[in-house]
């Protein structure tokens, strides 16, 4: 990592009165968005992470298959919790949610012809078998939580809970969306996972905060934390000589980082793909004060 001062992130400018404002929120398409990460996963297999990513590729194909059939939140329970300015997606009544627990075994199920190690396939039957240690390792996901006894057991878990949120958030009405707070998903309260900056018709430029466990985009201001919402003390930093169009934001008030991914230079961006993918950059930033801040499932344990 350069010692020099990190520049500010050479994004382009938006134009003042020719863009269109961007709406708040984007719903995820959970079909088309785990077989995107899946090609990204596949894309991105190389050097000492190709064997994990190209595992990771499998899971998202996996996911993509089972991404189907969620049933839809109840319209009254979704329009009270946005009445009171609480996300619709409850994760803690999802703890013991039978929907979610179907979902989690189909995924399960699904990845019967992964090719995957073997404490991989042996947590993946343990799960099936075991109802106790799968509600567990689901409450684990949905509470961001990495069981450290238990780490391909809560991966295999997390990336199906991944299915049942994307699902619910599907069905959610977004134009109706509001914030729920600072570094909260505004579908199912999680935080992000990294963010993007896009170059969407209509939201040229802008960025937007990715929910790693629904897959719910939201709109947030640039050079601001998307943790705690604090606009100074703000830096980025990235690996010295890196084209990749990946950064970390760094926020000084909260002592924490974002992966920020400028997808207008690289469409091909995935926040969780490429997450991983990026991961000597998590390991430049743990020799900093800083701390990951960023959530994703598929880098617990590394």
């Amino acid at each position: 990592m350069s010692t020099e001062p990190p520049p500010r992130p050479s994004f382009s400018p938006i134009g003042i009165g020719t863009e269109s404002r961007a709406p708040f929120a984007l719903l995820p398409d959970p079909v088309a968005l785990f077989e995107g990460r899946a090609t990204r996963f596949r894309a991105t297999a190389e050097g000492a992470l190709a064997p994990y990513l190209s595992f990771l590729a499998a899971v998202a194909e996996a996911q993509g298959r089972c991404a189907g059939g969620i049933a839809m939140l109840d319209e009254e329970a979704v329009a009270r919790s946005l009445a009171h300015g609480m996300p619709p997606i409850d994760r803690q009544g999802l703890k013991h949610d039978a929907g979610m627990d179907v979902t989690v075994r189909r995924f399960l199920d699904a990845c019967g012809g992964v090719v995957m190690p073997e404490v991989a396939e042996a947590a993946r039957a343990a799960l099936l078998a075991d109802n106790a240690r799968r509600h567990a390792r689901i409450a684990d996901a949905l509470e961001d939580a990495v069981a450290m006894e238990d780490v391909a057991g809560f991966v295999l878990a997390a990336a199906g809970v991944q299915v049942h949120l994307a699902g619910l958030a599907a069905g959610l009405p977004a134009a109706k969306l509001a914030p729920v707070g600072d570094g909260a998903c505004p579908c199912c309260g999680g935080p992000p996972g990294a963010s993007l900056v896009v170059a969407r018709d209509g939201a040229q430029g802008a960025r937007f905060a990715v929910c790693a466990a629904c897959g719910t985009e939201w709109n947030v201001v640039r050079v601001k934390c998307t943790l705690c919402g604090a606009t100074g003390g703000i830096a980025y930093h990235e690996i010295e000589g890196s084209t990749d169009g990946i950064q970390a934001e760094t926020c000084d008030s909260c002592g924490l980082y974002v992966k920020i991914m400028a997808q207008e230079r690289h469409p091909e961006l995935d926040p969780v793909a490429d997450d991983v993918a990026s991961m000597a950059l998590d390991l430049k930033l743990g020799e900093t004060v800083f701390r990951r801040g960023g959530v994703n499932p598929f880098l617990a344990g590394m």
